[in-house]
């Protein structure tokens, strides 16, 4: 089936609500390619390795995480690396759309919220702040677990090592806060909050020291590996309402 992109644009807008959100950076369509779209690539980052693969298997549409455009970049030259990102999807007429917190935050298809279904984390709330908007999910566990099994299992979820700095290991959680990324700081949002735990993808030395000295059980998943389940979930999304071809990319990142 085709889509027209002003169509495909709108439906994520409704969708993610971008306009909720004070970001890093533009959310939304980042490239204007091709207006008909039959073919959408969904990858966590607009890499190079992403952007070739789109073009590789002739996408008409990538859908990121992480898009192109940062304001903590500033202005930036389409030369080298930078380059390679954008020409080939310009060159193609791949229409590029970026969403970055309002992908993090959403109730259903956000990253958070995705991870927090699959280790039974509910009900569900809002979870974190950046300038008046969420940026994650907290919730209670269907059952207690301890802080060692929670960590083998996020694990084997995530597909990826789990830091885990706990004040006791052997100690049960029955709540936990989640915010993907690189939002290691936020544990502290956590313990005001009077949850047990906190899980995000990146862990500075300190924060290990600090959240387990403060009663946190704190868990660090990779980055790429605790955002790559919201763009799945949009992907499906996408291609139940408009039964057109998708495709996800995966990433090697251990970061």
């Amino acid at each position: 089936m085709t889509i027209e992109r002003q169509e495909l644009e709108n439906y994520l807008n409704k969708l993610l609500s971008p306009q909720l959100f004070t970001d890093y950076g533009p959310n939304g369509l980042q490239i204007e390619g091709t207006s008909s779209i039959k073919k959408i690539a969904f990858a966590v980052s607009a890499t190079a390795e992403s952007v070739a693969t789109a073009v590789e298997k002739k996408a008409d549409a990538l859908i990121v995480h992480h898009g192109l455009f940062w304001r903590f970049h500033g202005p930036k030259t389409l030369t080298g690396s930078f380059a390679k990102r954008v020409m080939p999807l310009a060159k193609n007429e791949i229409n590029l759309f970026g969403y970055h917190l309002p992908l993090d935050a959403h109730m259903t298809v956000g990253n958070a919220a995705t991870i927090a279904k699959k280790i039974e984390l509910y009900p569900l709330e809002p979870f974190g702040d950046y300038k008046g908007s969420p940026l994650g999910v907290k919730g209670n566990f269907a059952r207690a677990i301890k802080a060692s099994e929670l960590q083998q299992k996020l694990e084997k979820i995530l597909g990826h090592t789990v830091l885990l700095a706990s004040p006791n290991e052997d100690q049960t959680i029955s709540s936990m806060g989640i915010i993907t990324g690189g939002a290691n700081s936020e544990w502290e949002l956590a313990r005001r909050e009077g949850l047990d735990s906190y899980l995000t993808g990146e862990m500075s030395e300190h924060d290990w020291h600090e959240s387990k000295e403060a009663g946190i059980h704190m868990f660090a998943g990779g980055h790429n590996a605790t955002e790559s389940f919201g763009v799945q979930a949009l992907m499906e999304t996408i291609s139940q309402e408009f039964n057109c071809e998708c495709f996800y990319i995966p990433s090697s990142n251990p970061a």
